[in-house]
This record gives C-alpha cells, sequence and structure tokens, in this order.
C-alpha cells in the first residue's frame, strides 16, 4: 500500500469524483452494527436554500454517540451522490480503519457501503469529517464518547459543532486562492476589502479576507458567507433549555475548515476539563481560543436566576460570530448582532503554557526526534512541511518528539492522526503539557510535541487548514512494520 503523497492528495481532493470501490471489510460482529450515512440535505443559511452533506445515525440524528468500552461497530453506507470516505478525528483505529483516502482506503463509490469494527478505549469529544475538499460542504458531525462513571454528575449535555460556509464550492475557493484574483477578494458583512477599505456589506464567500493582522502576520484567508453553529447563524440561534442553577457540560467541536475563533461564555465561568477529547487540570475562564480541529469540553454551574446566556465564537481577527444559548424555560432571548463591536483576538498558544494533562504520557526520553518546518505564503498559495523525508520512518514503540517550527506568516493548527501527543515544548521552554491530537503552532513559533509509536501505519500529519492542506501541507509518519 502506496502512502498518499502532498501532490495526489491535492488531485485527489480536487478530482473527488475519481474514487474506485471499498469492499466491505469483513469483521466478524457481535450485533448489529450503527448505521452512518453520507447524504445531501438543505439547510437555512441567512434566508438562503443550501444543499449540504449530512452524515446521519439509523435515527436520522446528527452524528454518533457511544459509551467508553464500546465497539465502533459501524456501517458507513455511502448516499451522497459522490465518492467520499469519512475520518474518525480523535479515535485511534487500526490504520486501515482510519478514512484517509488513498492511505489507509480508497474513496467509497456512492451507493457503496464499508463496515468498522474497533474498541473505543477513551471516552471524549471527538468528530468526524472527509478528509477531502467535501469537509468545507459540512461532511462532518460530532463523535461522542462517553464515560458512564460520569453520569452521577448529574451534568446536561450540549454538543456545539462550529463550520464555516461559503455558497461558492471548495474547488472554487481553493483555486482563487491559488491564483490571487482580485475577483475572489469580495468581503461580506462589512469586512475588509483586498484594497483595505471597508467591504460592502454583501456576502460574497470569496477569498483573501483580512489580508494582513496584528504585527504583520496573515489572520483569515477566506471571507465566508456565514459561520455556523449546529447549521445555524445567530440570525436564528440554537436555544438550548436549562434548568435555573443547573450544570451543563458543552461539548464544542471546532470543524471550521480555515477559521479560529475565541470561545466566549460571556458572563459565565467555564472550568475547561478537557481538550481534544483529553481531560487536563481544571482552568477557569470567560474565554478560550479555539483553533480547527479541536475540542472544548467545558463545565458551567448556572445562576439560580431566570435568565439567557449566549455562548459565542468571536471569528479570529474579524467582527463576525456565532453561537448558541443557553436560557431558562421562562427567560426570554434576544437577538443577537452577527457582527462584534469589535474584531475577535489573535488567538495563540499561551492557553497551553498554562495547561497540564491530568494523564500525561510518561516520563521517558525520546528515542527518536524529528524537525519540521512549516513554510510557505499567500503568494501563490504553496505550503510544505520541509526537513522531515516524506514518510517520516518510525520503529514501533518509540517515544518520538517532533519539533514544529512555523517560518509563515499564519498560524497552523497540526493534527496528528492514529495518536495522541503531548505538548512538551513551546519556543524551547520544556513542560508537562496537554494530550492533544491537534495543535496550533503561530507564526515565527515553536512548538514541541511527544507521542509513543504504539499504532502501527500510515498515519497523516498535516495541518488542518482545509486549503493550507489541500494546497500541500500534508506528510506521512511510516511505522517500519505495519498490520
Amino acid at each position: 500500500m502506496a502512502y498518499l503523497s502532498r501532490r495526489r492528495f491535492v488531485q485527489g481532493a480536487a478530482t473527488v469524483a475519481a474514487g474506485i470501490l471499498a469492499p466491505r471489510s469483513g469483521f466478524t460482529q457481535a450485533s448489529a452494527p450503527r448505521t452512518l450515512r453520507a447524504t445531501t440535505r438543505t439547510i437555512d443559511v441567512a434566508g438562503r436554500a443550501a444543499t449540504v452533506f449530512g452524515l446521519l445515525d439509523e435515527q436520522g440524528r446528527h452524528g454518533l454517540t457511544f459509551d467508553v468500552g464500546d465497539r465502533f461497530s459501524v456501517r458507513f453506507e455511502n448516499r451522497s451522490g459522490e465518492p467520499t470516505l469519512v475520518h474518525w478525528h480523535g479515535l485511534t483505529p487500526p490504520w486501515r480503519q482510519d478514512g484517509t483516502p488513498g492511505v489507509s482506503a480508497p474513496l467509497l463509490p456512492d451507493g457503496a457501503d464499508s463496515d468498522y469494527d474497533f474498541l473505543l478505549a477513551r471516552p471524549g469529544t471527538n468528530w468526524m469529517h472527509a478528509h477531502t475538499l467535501q469537509e468545507q460542504r459540512l461532511m462532518a458531525a460530532p463523535l461522542i464518547v462517553r464515560d458512564p462513571a460520569e453520569r452521577s454528575l448529574d451534568e446536561q449535555e450540549v454538543v456545539v459543532l462550529l463550520h464555516d460556509f461559503s455558497f461558492r464550492s471548495p474547488e472554487e475557493l481553493l483555486a482563487g486562492l491559488q491564483d490571487g484574483s482580485p475577483g475572489h477578494g469580495m468581503m461580506g458583512h462589512g469586512g475588509m476589502s483586498p484594497e483595505g477599505g471597508a467591504g460592502s456589506g454583501m456576502m460574497g464567500g470569496g477569498s483573501r479576507s483580512m489580508p494582513m493582522g496584528m504585527g504583520g502576520t496573515d489572520v483569515n484567508d477566506i471571507e465566508y458567507d456565514a459561520y455556523l453553529a449546529n447549521d445555524r447563524t445567530l440570525d436564528d440561534p440554537e436555544i438550548f433549555r436549562v434548568e435555573r442553577g443547573g450544570k451543563v457540560r458543552l461539548r464544542l467541536i471546532n470543524g471550521s475548515t480555515a477559521t479560529a475563533y475565541t470561545l466566549d461564555l460571556g458572563s459565565l465561568d467555564g472550568e475547561l476539563a478537557a481538550v481534544d477529547g483529553m481531560p487536563v487540570r481544571p482552568v477557569v475562564a470567560r474565554q478560550f481560543p479555539f483553533a480547527m480541529g479541536q475540542r472544548l469540553d467545558i463545565r458551567l454551574r448556572l445562576p439560580s436566576e431566570a435568565a439567557a446566556w449566549p455562548i459565542l465564537a468571536l471569528r479570529e481577527g474579524a467582527p463576525q460570530r456565532t453561537g448558541f444559548v443557553l436560557a431558562t424555560a421562562d427567560a426570554p432571548v434576544n437577538r443577537i448582532s452577527i457582527l462584534a463591536d469589535e474584531p475577535g483576538p489573535l488567538i495563540g498558544i499561551d492557553l497551553d503554557a498554562k495547561l497540564a494533562a491530568a494523564q500525561p504520557l510518561a516520563e521517558r526520553p525520546a528515542d527518536r526526534r524529528v524537525g519540521v518546518l512549516l513554510t510557505g505564503g499567500m503568494h501563490g498559495y504553496r505550503w510544505a512541511m520541509e526537513g522531515m523525508p516524506d514518510p517520516q520512518p518510525v520503529a514501533k514503540g518509540e517515544r518520538v518528539e517532533a519539533t514544529m517550527r512555523n517560518m509563515s506568516m499564519m498560524a497552523h493548527p497540526m493534527h496528528l492522526h492514529g495518536h495522541h501527543f503531548q505538548v512538551v515544548g513551546i519556543d524551547g521552554r520544556r513542560f508537562s503539557g496537554p494530550v492533544r491530537d491537534t495543535v496550533l503552532v503561530p507564526p515565527m513559533r515553536e512548538v514541541t510535541i511527544a507521542f509513543d509509536a504504539d499504532n502501527p501505519g500510515i498515519w497523516a500529519f498535516h495541518c488542518h487548514h482545509l486549503y493550507h492542506m489541500a494546497a500541500g501541507m500534508m506528510g506521512y509518519i511510516q511505522y517500519d512494520r505495519y498490520t
């Protein structure tokens, strides 16, 4: 099985219709498998109908939920009208079941099914998404693994998936970024035009928004038509009815393809309990940075009065925002503008520098050290991971450390498939940080991660900005022996 080259990924993402049959795996099932169906659906975006993808369970619900210790016994039915494949982001399956096209399996044709079966050994807030440009068209959904021991906590669970949305196709967005044409720089909702003037307020869905941020860094390279929380804008947000004085667990997923946020709890104090599904020593705050691909588990104790509490996701470096509302049964909910009075904060890695894993990796020296340079820029829209072989060889049982140096002017949320890693260094300062699967590497900064090579296979290692990945910022780690 050859690994998927960066060039082949770009070609495959842009021509997803070229998939071939992936046969059912033939796993022995102890019971009937769950069903997950890739399909199309219609949602309302600011009063305009949009046809998007969906990942629905056997009862038509968005996503899947399990208990830890269950088997991930799932029959994936592709009824989307296109070849596709779904990656189980946050899970650590055998590599043939990872859902990376051309690496773990070929694209699954429309009308075909594929079976999956492996043990869910860890609880956590995870998600699933196409590993192609279809992710932009909302081929994504929550994938929650609950801990039955936490049911005694009597918490109300609130699951929210964020997304950025464009009426333009992802192929058109990528082409606009690569050719840099002025026609792809239309701003929406009063953003800044490429020339620096005020936008028209029309929903353009184009590229190259906010070209420069503070300190000369690039922030957002696509101006979207809308920013969604569970498919809804703040014009019509989802309202979760809660009890006075109740306990709430937020399971939040940044499924946006190219947008980072600051999660803003308003007047509520939130206890951060986990990042990327992995527990941390609790940290209490009202705002949390939230990069693409990352998840936040936040516990809230609500006040005892009748009230409504907006929970907002502030777009980085821009005034747009999305979110949802927690409200008691007898509380009115006021209209919330989709535009804030000022741009959302630029996000960085300060939170990771303060976090400590509740279940850190065992202390041991690294057996292998890997250096990775993250390079590229908006001119020509080419991005790369340089300095390591492609694929990077490792051996089973090794403790691997990878130091990522971002030599570009954009932040990169870096994701490793099939493993969880611990953040163990920032700018050369060593510490015992959080365990994650996606970490942000800000411009001109250095982040070191460590992981144990305990899941043999060929694993994607890439930026979780969809268009950076499609334009070259994708590599692979390959065990010298795998099954």
